[in-house]
Parts: C-alpha cells; sequence; structure tokens
C-alpha cells in the first residue's frame, strides 16, 4: 500500500479504487485449530474510511476526509466493550463504527440504526476512541508497527463499517489486480510476455497441454488419449507490394518495411507560417538559450525540405517553464496557446511544433486538449532531448506526422495493388470504441470514433468522436457520424461511394449479431437520408462490414526454418483462412506485418456482412484471384503497407488502427475521467468516491472545426 501510493503521487482516490473487494488475511486475531493449525481470518476489503460512513448510526464514527489514518478515524466504543484478555485487540476482528462498535470484546454490539420516531431514548453510555487507540491497547505491537502513515480499512459496508489499519491485513497473494497498471509494470508484464515463437510452442505442448489436460482416467476409461502436439493448418504468404513516393520514385520492401532514403512524399503540402512552444523544465534542459534552440529548427526545417513540404523558416515562438504546483500546467499551456491564436498583429499559425520537457502525460494531454479542441490548431509533440540530439531517422518520422496533418499522402501504392479502390467509387471507414479501464472514474463513458478515406488514395483519413454510455460497444449514435463522413467524401468527389468497405474494431465474437442488428440499420439510415431515390432503386450503396479481431490466442509456427523470418516468426503476408477459421462463415488470419520482438500475433478478419466481394462473382475476379476470398484478403494485406506514420507493414489494416489511434487521443482529452490522478488535467470532474454525479460533456471530444477534417490523431 506505501508502494502504491508512493508511485501514484499519493492519490488515496486511486487506492481506494486499487484496494476495493480486494481479499486480506487480518493478522491481529490468532487462532489454531485443535491441531494446532493456524485458521486464517479472511476478510474483503469494501474501500477506505470516507466521511459518509455509517451515517444512519448513533452515533456515527468521525472520519475527517477519505482515506484518513487509524489516529484521525474515532468510532464510538460502549463502556461494556473493550479489548477482551483472551483475544488481544477484541474477539471479531475490527473496530466497529457507530454505537456499540467498539472492537469485539465480549461485550460489543453492532452498530444501531436510527431509531423509528417515538420516545427520545438514553443516550448511548461510552466515549469516542481512534482506531489507533484501540488496536494499541488491545495488543503490544513490534517497534516502528505505526510508522508508515498507512489509511485505514474498511472490511464492513458503507452502512455498517468495519475499521481494520492496513497493518494487520495482509494481502492473499494470487489474486488479479482490477487497477490500471504503472509504466513500470506495464514494461515487466511486456518483458517476461516477450518470448520466442520456439519458446512459447515448447511451453505450449508442454506444461499447456498438462495443465489442460490433468486427470487422464476418464479419458482412459473411453480409449481417449491426447497427444500434445501443435495442429497443422495450410497456408500461404503474398507477395509485398511496392510502395510508391513522389515522382513514382518506388521503395523496395524486405522484411515488410523499407527506407525513405532520397525520395519525397507521394503528395506534398505547403507550410508557409508556422511556430513552436518550447515547454521547458525548471532542471534541465537540452538548449541554453533559444539561440541553440534555433540551431535544432534549423536542421529539422531542411529535413523538411528534403522530404518535400514546402515551408518557410520556423517564426520565433515561446518558451513557458511549467512546475509542479496544482494547476500550472493547465494554466500555462492553456495560456501559451491562446497567444498563437489571439494575437492582433498576426494570424494563428498553421502549426505549431510544441518540445515537450519529458515523456510527461500530464503536459501531452493538456497540449493535445488545448490544441485540437480549445484552440484548433495543428500540433506535433516531440521530447527535447530526442530533439536536440535528433538524427536523420527521427526526424523523418516526425516529418511524416507533419505531412499528414496538413492533408498530405505520404507513400502510395499502384493502382492495381488496391483492386477495386483504385476505381474512386469506394468509401473505406474504420470504427472503434474504447471503454473505461480499472481505475477510471465512475462516471467515465465510453467513446466511439470513427474514421473514413476521403478518395482513392487512401491517404488522408479524418475522423470524428461522440461520447456514449459507459461499457456499451455498440456505436450510439452511428448514423450521424457516417453522414458526416459521406459528407466530407462527397465533398472530395462530387458524388457519394458506390461502395462503403467497413472495417469495425473492438467487437468480440459474441457481439457480432449486435453489429447487424443496431449498427448496419444505422449505416443504412445515413444513406438513405443523402442517396437519391435512384441510387436507392439501384442498391447503393452496397456495404461490406468486416470484424478486425487483435485479442486473440491463436498463434502460428513455421513447420519449415527456410519458412521463417529472422525472429522464427512465419514471414510477413501470412494468410490462413483453412483448418482454424469458421466453416460455414467467411474469416482468415492474416500476419501483414514483421514482429519487432517476441512471437508475431496475426488480426483475425471476420466478414459479416458482404455486398461487395461476392457480388462480383458474376462478372469474374481479375487474374489472379479465383474467388472474393482472394481478392478482400490481397487488398487488407496491401493496405496495411499504406499506414502513414511508419515505413512498414502495420499489424492490422490502417482504417481499424487509425481508429484506435483516435480513441486513444479521446482519452487524452478525457485524462481526468480516464486516469484520474492527483494532477487535475483536460475534463476532470472530480476523482474517488466523492466526485461529481453529473456525467462528462460531450464538448471534450468536440474536435474544433479548424482541425476537423485534418488527421489530428496521428
Amino acid at each position: 500500500m506505501a508502494a502504491y501510493l508512493a508511485s501514484n503521487g499519493g492519490n488515496k482516490a486511486k487506492l481506494a479504487k486499487f484496494v476495493t473487494k480486494l481479499s486480506v488475511n487480518v493478522t491481529h486475531i490468532v487462532r489454531k485449530n485443535k491441531a494446532g493449525r493456524h485458521i486464517p481470518r479472511i476478510k474483503v476489503i469494501s474501500g477506505l474510511a470516507t466521511r459518509n460512513d455509517g451515517a444512519g448510526l448513533i452515533p456515527p464514527p468521525i472520519v475527517p476526509e477519505s482515506g484518513a489514518g487509524p489516529k484521525e478515524v474515532r468510532f464510538w466504543l460502549e463502556n461494556s466493550a473493550g479489548p477482551s484478555s483472551s483475544a488481544p485487540g477484541g474477539g471479531r476482528g475490527g473496530a466497529k463504527g457507530g454505537m456499540g462498535g467498539g472492537g469485539a470484546g465480549a461485550g460489543s454490539k453492532k452498530g444501531k440504526q436510527a431509531p423509528k420516531p417515538g420516545p427520545t431514548p438514553a443516550p448511548p453510555q461510552g466515549r469516542y476512541i481512534s482506531v489507533y487507540e484501540f488496536f494499541r491497547s488491545g495488543m503490544e505491537r513490534a517497534q516502528g508497527f505505526w510508522l508508515l502513515p498507512l489509511p485505514v480499512v474498511n472490511v464492513g459496508t458503507r452502512e455498517r463499517p468495519s475499521y481494520l489499519p492496513a497493518q494487520v491485513c495482509h494481502v492473499i497473494p494470487g489474486q488479479a489486480s482490477n487497477a490500471q497498471l504503472t509504466p513500470a509494470q506495464t514494461q515487466q508484464i511486456i518483458r517476461f510476455a516477450v518470448r520466442r515463437p520456439a519458446q512459447n510452442a515448447q511451453s505450449i505442448i508442454t506444461a499447456g497441454a498438462q495443465m489442460l489436460t490433468g486427470d487422464t482416467s476418464t479419458l482412459d476409461a473411453f480409449n481417449i488419449s491426447i497427444r500434445p502436439r501443435l495442429l497443422s493448418v495450410p497456408g500461404r504468404v503474398l507477395n509485398s507490394p511496392s510502395v510508391r513516393y513522389g515522382a513514382q520514385k518506388q521503395a523496395a520492401t524486405r522484411f515488410g518495411s523499407w527506407n525513405m532514403q532520397q525520395v519525397q512524399f507521394s503528395a506534398k503540402t505547403n507550410l508557409p507560417y508556422w511556430t513552436y512552444l518550447w515547454i521547458s523544465s525548471p532542471t534541465v534542459d537540452p538548449w541554453r538559450d533559444e539561440e541553440e534552440l534555433q540551431t535544432s529548427v534549423r536542421k529539422f526545417t531542411a529535413k523538411l525540405g528534403e522530404l518535400g513540404i514546402t515551408c518557410s523558416d520556423c517564426t520565433r515562438g515561446m518558451r513557458i517553464t511549467v512546475g509542479p504546483g496544482p494547476g500550472t500546467v493547465e494554466s500555462r499551456i492553456d495560456e501559451a496557446f491562446h497567444r498563437f491564436t489571439s494575437s492582433p498583429n498576426r494570424p494563428p499559425p498553421k502549426l505549431v511544433l510544441a518540445i515537450l520537457p519529458a515523456a510527461d502525460v500530464a503536459i501531452y494531454n493538456r497540449v493535445k486538449y488545448a490544441c485540437d479542441v480549445r484552440e484548433g490548431l495543428i500540433n506535433v509533440c516531440v521530447i527535447a532531448s530526442k530533439f536536440a540530439k535528433a538524427n536523420d531517422q527521427y526526424l523523418a518520422n516526425v516529418g511524416l506526422k507533419f505531412n499528414l496533418k496538413l492533408g498530405g499522402i505520404n507513400q502510395s501504392l499502384e493502382p492495381s495493388k488496391l483492386g477495386l479502390l483504385s476505381q474512386g467509387k469506394t468509401m473505406v471507414v474504420g470504427i472503434d470504441v474504447t471503454h473505461p479501464s480499472p481505475g477510471s472514474a465512475a462516471t467515465a463513458p465510453s467513446v466511439a470514433g470513427i474514421v473514413a478515406s476521403i478518395d482513392k488514395g487512401l491517404g488522408q483519413w479524418p475522423a470524428d468522436l461522440a461520447i456514449q454510455t459507459a461499457r456499451q460497444e455498440m456505436v450510439a449514435g452511428l448514423q450521424s457520424l457516417m453522414e458526416a463522413r459521406l459528407a466530407l467524401w462527397k465533398s472530395h468527389n462530387g458524388v457519394y461511394p458506390e461502395n462503403i468497405l467497413i472495417y469495425r474494431d473492438g467487437v468480440s465474437e459474441g457481439q457480432y449479431n449486435l453489429v447487424l442488428d443496431q449498427e448496419l440499420p444505422e449505416v443504412r439510415s445515413a444513406c438513405a437520408k443523402l442517396y437519391s431515390a435512384t441510387a436507392t432503386k439501384q442498391g447503393l450503396p452496397r456495404i461490406t462490414i468486416v470484424i478486425v479481431g487483435k485479442r486473440h490466442h491463436i498463434r502460428f509456427y513455421p513447420t519449415d526454418s527456410k519458412q521463417a523470418d529472422r525472429s522464427s516468426n512465419p514471414q510477413n503476408g501470412t494468410v490462413v483462412d483453412r483448418g482454424v477459421t469458421e466453416a460455414r462463415n467467411w474469416d482468415f488470419f492474416m500476419q501483414a506485418h514483421t514482429a519487432i520482438q517476441g512471437t508475431a500475433r496475426p488480426a483475425h478478419y471476420y466478414v459479416v456482412w458482404d455486398e461487395i466481394f461476392q457480388a462480383r462473382q458474376g462478372s469474374g475476379y481479375p487474374p489472379p484471384f479465383k474467388n472474393a476470398a482472394d481478392v478482400l484478403e490481397d487488398l487488407t494485406h496491401n493496405m496495411c503497407y499504406l499506414f502513414g506514420r511508419a515505413t512498414k507493414a502495420v499489424s492490422i489494416c490502417p482504417p481499424a488502427y487509425y481508429a484506435d489511434l483516435v480513441c486513444e487521443r479521446a482519452r487524452c482529452y478525457m485524462s481526468g475521467l480516464f486516469n484520474p490522478s492527483g494532477a487535475s488535467s483536460a475534463g476532470s470532474v472530480g476523482e474517488g468516491d466523492e466526485s461529481t454525479s453529473h456525467g462528462p460533456d460531450s464538448s471534450l471530444v468536440k474536435i474544433h472545426p479548424n482541425v476537423r477534417n485534418s488527421m489530428f490523431y496521428v
């Protein structure tokens, strides 16, 4: 508990959520059975002590603040109650708030509810005593037992609290944690989970098989045996497409990646007026003054020119210093960006380079909220130490974001590699929903994100966000979101698309039918409202919905080392659509990427509705494709090379990937709800069990009109 408080800035509201429903073995009472074995006393923590505990008891406990310690929390101890001489610290296991709630001596009574109207009862005989005094008087403790300033835990209920000092509670090991992991814990899990494919496969057929089979006596009685070996399934490897850049230059792909040496973006942009905001650290900065910073900025400006972005010299920006005080981060950052947009002498810059002092989540979240939602400024964040000593590769990666956010296209493919998408009549859509995580505020909602292509180039994917009921996976209000995407497509192409290909992320297997029952009608309603009667009679638009699954347990291992990549995973482009797929439905597994480390996880694509690909069966499929499955698999694989923020094929196709990114950006805007902490942040409505009861404001994710039609989220 002390370590958790130290790593979370002493935030007791987060601690309360972390320990709630945690089972502990209380140690202040030792009991043994006839055999002399210790009898564990298991209690379940319902929370920390709060000011509302025992409100109906007479007299009620006194808790000055939520999460108070044993010296501050006081309860009423009746004269007949006291520490038992035979059981140090009382008999029943805790200090019970309210009348007669003092510990658990032989004569202690449970707290009484407020009496019904009638004759005034005699005042209870007793006194208030702190949890510290009660437990200290009942047992001897080792020196230093009370030194740690830990809060009191409640192992009763809110109406009838039963308090224990944290020092007498030992957490039973092996319990699942319902709290959000810290960055350090996440890194430890990743290091533990990253194992080479051969190690994982060996664990499955040895330890895994033993756990699944266990006692085989029943199977033996029926002459059934299990062979602990992996299932062999047929698979194939799709060819990697050639990636094209400006002036039709091609970048050769190898192991699913390529470099950008001596090439320029496919569709370049102009940057006539841009500046920077240097958020300085009060301790260490890589530059002594702004003159040294200008050297790094000029180097980056030259790199942008090499990549094909026509940009002027960076206008001298501002430098601010943020300190640790409450509200300092928000107020200083908000004020700085507002000055960029409210200057009477010059228009707002087209882009602001935000230079952060470190990988500080609070600063990053506030920059994104201030720029994307409040001021409408296109922005790109860099970390000062990395930007100061950046090599060409780092600067090129930042340049990728510049070009995307300014409306450019980083890379493209040959039209033949995009099939029907190259005809410019198909809009590709990505949809995802993010939900409150463990540790989020009680009022945290779910947020739906949608992205869609605007032309056949598949280089720009503007997005939109909408708040909905917490933990509701189906998108509420999908009709209005889809109407906005269709209107944007028409503004670029003059007509509405004939086909709509939707990649839906984040849906579990048990919810596939809900997509057809709830989301497909919403899409149709949006189309019926916008399309002409003639187009509707022709059956337009044709709609296909593909579910993209990432959280599954299917892994593939090459049967021949010659077919493996450098890390012993299957080669990038591997497709499996037989053996482990649905017999009566249309799905396939695809590993489009090369895993950087560990065992590669393929993406699972499940077609729940199709009006596009199978409808072409009568007219035949272009060679070398023989059926609709081949066409969709090849198209999905090739799109994985069009993720604009990287120079490598990604694990899931860009529509689903971008939808996931825009949902993550929504979590930045609402960090006060999704990750409440001691430091205030954008959209915070309070923390812990005393937060405000009203729901979150939808304006927290309403993107400013100036950046709404850009890729603000990359």
